[in-house]
């Protein structure tokens, strides 16, 4: 008998680091950051870093992503522990967004804080890293 096994793919501390200093590169660059987090998919067995502008709603995807990757490049020693892969970026009716809103809204620092086997609404979140939901 032959069994699957899911390991699930681990938020690393350089990860969690890489999340807090791209959101604080995002604030000085006066680019508007009302919700940053981290999210793991379970089907895709992956970590994204979520980012939610009203810029993306405004200026377009594109154009947001521009940001990112123009932040990313300012990253302490050039070297990002993270890529535009590993972002997703999203505008303020986003469902994933509002739903985790319901539970936790942080206001405009910055916060860490771990939001592991929950459910809002009857919707199971595995597993997040929160920075801010605003």
């Amino acid at each position: 008998m032959v069994e699957n096994i899911l390991v699930k793919e681990i938020l690393t501390e350089s990860m969690i680091k890489a999340g807090e200093e791209l959101t604080c590169i995002l604030d000085q660059m006066n680019w508007p950051v009302t919700a940053s987090l981290w999210f793991y998919f379970v089907e895709e067995n992956q970590w994204k870093m979520l980012l939610t502008s009203p810029s993306v709603e405004k200026e377009g995807p594109k154009r947001a992503y521009q940001r990112v990757q123009e932040a990313l490049g300012k990253f302490q020693q050039g070297k990002p522990k993270i890529g535009l892969q590993d972002v997703a970026v999203t505008d303020e009716s986003h469902p994933l967004i509002s739903l985790m809103k319901i539970a936790i809204q942080t206001g405009r620092g910055i916060s860490g804080i771990r939001f592991s086997k929950n459910v809002i609404n009857g919707q199971v979140i595995e597993d997040a890293y929160i920075y801010r939901l605003q």
